[in-house]
């Protein structure tokens, strides 16, 4: 495999490129860098800092990864980026490094699809297999679950959790944490119930379909305070590991459950 870089590229000599790794005209790629095998830069890419990029990602024109967070706590200590592999991250994406306050990391999982002019925030924790469309914003320390869909010009608060499975509407703000499996929409985001589309997509079967739809009913539809909810899915509706996954993540909640 081979690894070809344009002669216009500019790539600090204590970078890391990996073999079969592709770097296209005008690229800048900074000291500490890490591009694994297989990557493809296409052109005009800026990568700085601790940042550490998996194998067989395609990095689109005018994409930065590892600048420093929009963030007046950050004085310069070194945090970075962490990104798997399979990845494809289109058009003008902003990645930062992570700041002060976390573990040191902005990471991102394997097989994602970031649009054109996605914003990725400082500490923010991203899994695998999302897809983000144009425009959409995630502000510090935001985590977003496996298979998670977030449609295009939404903006998420700092410290907010997009759970598995989840679909958010375009042109939403998300205040508060999205329970796995649901769909969000709006100004001001509201629950509009289960995923249904999404998990049949991904092959979920119909006794589990319906379990979350018990589930969802008891927590968001009937008079319960979340607590007195929880208990009643536990005792009516059959545990499996998606119920116990939405309910975990509900339980861990600390900005509030959207409902």
């Amino acid at each position: 495999m081979k690894t070809e870089i344009h002669k216009t590229a500019i790539i600090d000599p204590n970078a890391f490129i990996d073999e079969g790794v592709s770097i296209g005209p005008f690229c800048i790629i900074g000291e500490g860098v890490k591009l694994r095998k297989g990557t493809r830069l296409v052109s005009n890419v800026v990568i700085e800092g601790n940042t550490d990029i998996g194998e067989n990602c395609t990095i689109y024109p005018f994409t930065s990864i590892g600048l420093p967070p929009q963030d007046l706590k950050y004085k310069g200590e070194k945090t970075g980026v962490r990104i798997g592999n399979n990845n494809t991250i289109r058009e003008y994406v902003t990645v930062h490094r992570a700041s002060v306050g976390g573990d040191g990391i902005t990471e991102i999982g394997d097989s994602n699809f970031l649009m054109g002019y996605v914003h990725i925030a400082h500490d923010c924790k991203i899994g695998s297999n999302v897809v983000m469309a144009n425009l959409a914003t995630l502000a510090g320390h935001v985590m977003v679950e496996d298979y998670a869909f977030i449609g295009g010009i939404v903006a998420i608060h700092q410290f907010t959790r997009i759970g598995a499975y989840a679909m958010v509407g375009g042109f939403s703000g998300i205040g508060q944490d999205i329970p796995p499996y649901t769909m969000a929409s709006g100004p001001r985001a509201k629950l509009f119930g289960l995923n249904s589309v999404g998990l049949k997509r991904h092959d979920f079967s119909d006794t589990t379909i319906n379990a979350l739809k018990k589930a969802y009913k008891i927590l968001f539809r009937e008079k319960h305070t979340l607590k007195e909810a929880i208990k009643k899915v536990q005792k009516e509706v059959h545990q499996t590991d998606e119920i116990k996954h939405l309910i975990g993540f509900i339980e861990e909640n600390t900005r509030g459950i959207c409902r």
